[in-house]
């Protein structure tokens, strides 16, 4: 199937479903300059295997090393939505799309304007004290070098992004409202996804029976076999060829 022809299915599947859920990976943003992991230019090559450094232990018995890192690959201040992001607050504007679940941390889903967005690992923009829980903002640690610590009074405890580390556990509330969205979708999209993080990954498991399965991916997944439509391009500019219909909302 060509593109043209596989874009054609997508736009006549976004337009006649009732319940569309989109599952992304890292390659929605990295279309927005967002570094991704696995890439040959990702963050493991050139890290040589970043998981340690994005893991709770590192980061309590390293904090120096694990803020030098944070800052240096999860602290962009120039960082934009791209097309798919856009694309997707679209969708949900002219009441299209029931949810985002994202397995990216950069808050770009938001910024695009989207609202029903879960984050599976949580969302880097976002800071609180492991101490006294005080929450801070993006702002607040960006504005100041090395090791933030808690400003409140009498606390000057260890503050931390509100992510999942490596040796965490997903957040159950996130978990169980991702399962409830996909379980209702009758089309599952997932884009920028390798499908190879688990738990995440294994979620998209959970889709009825009968509904419809694409892949937005530049590289070949698991589940490509599985996939009712799978097209190998970036995923801005499949975007940029939908044209989405109303569905009973003012889109203004």
């Amino acid at each position: 199937m060509n593109l043209s022809t596989s874009i054609k299915k997508l736009n006549d599947w976004i337009n006649s479903s009732e319940h569309i859920v989109f599952f992304g990976g890292a390659g929605v943003s990295t279309e927005s300059g967002v570094p991704d992991f696995r890439s040959p230019k990702g963050i493991y090559e050139q890290e040589g295997g970043a998981e340690r450094y994005l893991s709770f232990d590192f980061m309590r018995q390293e904090p120096e090393r694990f803020y030098d890192f944070y800052r240096k690959y999860f602290m962009l201040s120039d960082i934009e939505p791209n097309a798919a992001h856009y694309g997707l607050a679209v969708m949900e504007k002219k009441g299209l799309l029931s949810a985002i679940i994202t397995q990216n941390i950069d808050g770009l889903h938001q910024k695009a304007g989207s609202k029903k967005v879960l984050e599976l690992h949580g969302n880097g923009l976002r800071f609180y004290c492991m101490t006294c829980a005080n929450p801070y903002t993006f702002e607040d640690v960006k504005s100041t070098t090395g090791v933030f610590y808690c400003t409140q009074p009498d606390c000057g405890g260890f503050v931390r992004p509100d992510i999942v580390m490596y040796g965490e556990s997903l957040d159950d509330a996130v978990i169980n409202a991702s399962l409830d969205a996909i379980k209702r979708a009758d089309l599952l999209i997932v884009g920028g996804s390798s499908l190879m993080v688990y738990p995440a990954a294994g979620l998209i498991q959970f889709r009825p029976y009968g509904s419809e399965l694409v892949l937005i991916n530049l590289d070949v997944t698991p589940y490509d076999n599985v996939a009712d439509l799978v097209i190998h391009e970036p995923i801005g500019s499949v975007f940029k060829q939908l044209r989405y219909a109303q569905r009973g909302v003012d889109a203004t």
